[in-house]
């Protein structure tokens, strides 16, 4: 029997992150360059992007980066619905549809299949993932190897971020290849990912005490709820599934607006609640459901730029994020603490990853995307 995984992994797996955009966001630019020629990129007017957990959670961040750098209608699907449910891309010549299968394992049986069942449609299919020569890469037309050096089995942090980050650069290819972006605009954008790295590095040092405090203030909650919408929508879903992931406690993952909608009359009334809010096209309404949810009693945590914390004076406590980052690019930043979060509340309920289920079925132990 294997020893059970500790929950501070997650701040070794936080602290790593800086560091592997410096190591790896070349290479993995590369790769994505190298991948397909910009003729075939060129007319691809639909993108679906399918994976399971972590990875769906990436691809649901990332699909503004599609729809507003390459101009492509963009669809972020878990694998069961693509396989079972509809025909992938048929609203769309087979010339004109890609679709992106993310597994950092490379052997989610679902995205397997999704993969084969889309390049039997006619759609070019492209991996995502950390395993060279997996089930996924051999049912592929082409992959984007975004795998890892000295990683250990974690709830899925660096493998997560390593997921964004090829997709966001396929993002900017793709744009290049359609001639939404010319040359110099695409070479600045992989400059502004790379450029990240220092305000991921300073966002995780900025946050850790802040999450430890934190931590023992929500520890007595039986679950907590993440909100966000556009690229923070998946900021929300993959920070929820880190709290359950390392400290058993529940949390779920929803759009501003339909917490709005259905969860503002759950209980218990303090429920912690906590708001992503970056900059961009819904910063105002996650003010606005800020101090409606601090209104209801809820102890809402807001996670905001570190120089406009004023705009969420009514939270109850705030995680201040630092740097600059466009809205598209904001899922590299806005979840960097929920891996400490995660961390700190498994420390004070004394529990470890994954205690209270299994690890994913195909083996992997909480691989991100």
């Amino acid at each position: 029997m294997t020893d059970p995984v500790r929950p501070e992994v997650m701040l070794r797996q936080a602290e790593a992150l800086a560091d592997d955009i410096r190591a790896h966001a070349g290479a993995f630019d590369e790769q994505v360059c190298s991948l397909l020629p910009a003729e075939l990129l060129a007319k691809t007017e639909s993108v679906d992007i399918v994976g399971d957990g972590d990875s769906y959670h990436a691809a649901r961040a990332v699909e503004m980066a599609f729809e507003s750098l390459a101009g492509v209608d963009c669809r972020p699907v878990s694998a069961l619905p693509f396989t079972h449910y509809e025909r992938p891309g048929a609203s769309r010549p087979p010339h004109a549809r890609l679709t992106i299968a993310v597994s950092a394992s490379g052997r989610t049986p679902l995205v397997v299949r999704s993969a084969e069942q889309a390049r039997r449609a006619g759609a070019t299919v492209v991996a995502l993932t950390g395993t060279p020569d997996s089930p996924l890469t051999r049912s592929a037309d082409a992959a984007v190897l975004v795998g890892l050096p000295g990683q250990e089995p974690s709830p899925g942090v660096r493998t997560y971020q390593a997921g964004l980050l090829g997709a966001l650069l396929i993002a900017v290819r793709l744009g290049q290849a359609r001639g939404r972006l010319d040359r110099d605009r695409a070479d600045t954008l992989r400059g502004e990912l790379v450029q990240l790295a220092g305000a991921v590095e300073e966002t995780v040092r900025t946050v850790g005490g802040p999450c430890r405090e934190l931590a023992e203030r929500i520890a007595d909650a039986p679950v907590l709820t993440v909100l966000g919408s556009g690229p923070s929508h998946g900021t929300a879903l993959y920070s929820a599934a880190k709290v359950i992931e390392t400290s058993g406690v529940f949390a779920a993952g929803q759009d501003l607006e339909e917490w709005c909608h259905v969860e503002r009359f759950a209980c218990p009334t303090d429920m912690p609640t906590f708001v992503v809010a970056p900059p961009g096209h819904s910063s105002t309404h996650a003010h606005q459901v800020i101090r409606r949810a601090a209104a209801l009693g809820r102890r809402v945590v807001a996670i905001a730029p570190a120089d406009d914390l004023q705009g969420a004076r009514e939270a109850w406590a705030a995680l201040p994020v630092r740097g600059q980052v466009r809205e598209e690019f904001s899922p590299l930043l806005y979840h960097l603490y929920a891996a400490p979060l995660a961390c700190h509340l498994a420390q004070r309920l004394e529990r470890t990853p994954f205690a209270a289920g299994r690890p994913p079925h195909d083996g992997r132990q909480g691989a991100g995307p």
